[in-house]
C-alpha cells in the first residue's frame, strides 16, 4: 500500500485490502472513502467487506463509487461532505488513486488554484491537465 499524502488532511491510494486498514489508522486517518464500485473488484474487496473492516477498527466508512465516465455533481458534493464530515485526515482509494485525486481537486476547486490543484497531484503521477478549465472556473 502507498499512501499519497495530497494535503494533511487527505490522501489516496489504489485499491486496498481489510488487512490494510490498521496500518491506514495507524497513520492517523480517520476516515475512508471508497471511490470504487464493486462491479471493479473481487468480492473479498467489497464496499461491505471494507466497510466492516473499517468500522471494527473505529473508523468512519463512505462509499462514493465512481464508475469510470460518470463522475458528476453529485459524487464531487458527496465527496465534498464526507470530507467535511471526518473527524481526522481521510484516506480515499480506488483502482490507482485517480478517481480520488480528481474528486479532491473538483472539491476544492475555487480555493486553490488551478496550477496548484493539478500540481499537488501530478507529484505521484496524476495528470489532472484535462480538469484545467473546470477548476479555473468552478
Amino acid at each position: 500500500m502507498d499512501i499519497r499524502a495530497l494535503t494533511q488532511s487527505y490522501a489516496v491510494s489504489a485499491q486496498i485490502a481489510p488487512s490494510d486498514l490498521p496500518a491506514i489508522k495507524a497513520a492517523g486517518y480517520t476516515t475512508v472513502i471508497d471511490n470504487r464500485p464493486d462491479a471493479e473488484i473481487p468480492p473479498e474487496l467489497h464496499t461491505s467487506v471494507m466497510r466492516e473492516a473499517a468500522e471494527a477498527l473505529g473508523m468512519t466508512f463512505v462509499a462514493i463509487p465512481i464508475v469510470p465516465g460518470s463522475l458528476g455533481a453529485p459524487q464531487v458534493a458527496a465527496q465534498a461532505q464526507a470530507m467535511a464530515a471526518a473527524e481526522g485526515p481521510v484516506f480515499a482509494y480506488c483502482a490507482s488513486g485517480n478517481r480520488c485525486s480528481v474528486l479532491w481537486a473538483l472539491t476544492q476547486a475555487g480555493n486553490a488554484s488551478a496550477d496548484e490543484l493539478i500540481a499537488i497531484p501530478a507529484k505521484f503521477g496524476y495528470n489532472l491537465e484535462h480538469l484545467r478549465e473546470v477548476l479555473m472556473h468552478p
